[in-house]
């Protein structure tokens, strides 16, 4: 990331007013969308809707699977999107992905993860004393580090954005025996949800029924789930 110094001269200026509108355009792109989906019928709570869920604890990444591990989650993770009727929309993989697959369900657009991670770290700012605890090193240090583009997200993350988005998020999951979790806002009703799915410990990506996904982004294989 470039510094940029007080004491230089004009293009400095220019050069963080540039920054500044192009942050207030994404801002302002990002809260149309969201208002234009935001009323959309989720079908994928009515499919899924007696599938019993798990509490949701926040908590840092610390335990990564090995991998013939990681390649059996995820034959079980698909085998769980198969059988709900789920198509999942891939992210990049590139350390962003849970902020893409946010990013995703609010905008229909990965495109804006840049926005829901400042978002994230402004919640996890300003409100210290509902994440800090379950953060075991310094609390500063961790919004900092969440605040870098590639930084993953983890379940800490997730409450915050439950929390700032005022939505229900639900993760259809590869772990063995916990197929649903729930995470709530804690101080308020949600006014929406958001579904990702869970490759346990290694990639989010952003889940539908096919139905409700726009005709541009349908699959165009018959075997879409695989």
């Amino acid at each position: 990331m470039a510094h940029i110094f007080q004491n230089q001269a004009g293009p400095s200026t220019n050069i963080l007013s540039c920054h500044e509108n192009d942050t207030k355009d994404d801002r302002t792109i990002a809260l149309i969308l969201s208002e234009e989906y935001a009323n959309l019928d989720n079908e994928i709570a009515r499919r899924l809707s007696n599938l019993p869920s798990v509490p949701h604890v926040p908590r840092v990444n610390t335990f990564f699977p090995s991998f013939s591990d990681a390649s059996l989650d995820h034959q079980r993770l698909l085998q769980r999107l198969n059988a709900y009727g789920l198509y999942e929309v891939r992210v990049s993989g590139d350390g962003n992905c849970q902020f893409r697959a946010l990013s995703d369900q609010l905008y229909r657009s990965s495109e804006y993860h840049k926005h829901v991670r400042k978002e994230i770290v402004k919640q996890l700012k300003e409100f210290p004393l509902y994440y800090e605890g379950y953060v075991p090193m310094k609390y500063k240090r961790y919004y900092k580090k969440m605040a870098k583009s590639g930084e993953w997200g983890d379940h800490v993350t997730l409450q915050a954005a439950a929390d700032k988005f005022q939505a229900k998020i639900c993760l259809l999951t590869s772990f063995r025996d916990m197929c649903f979790v729930e995470i709530v806002p804690q101080n308020q009703a949600p006014q929406r949800e958001l579904w990702l799915s869970f490759w346990s410990e290694v990639h989010y990506n952003s889940i539908y029924q096919l139905r409700d996904l726009p005709l541009q982004r349908r699959p165009k294989k018959k075997h879409w789930l695989f």
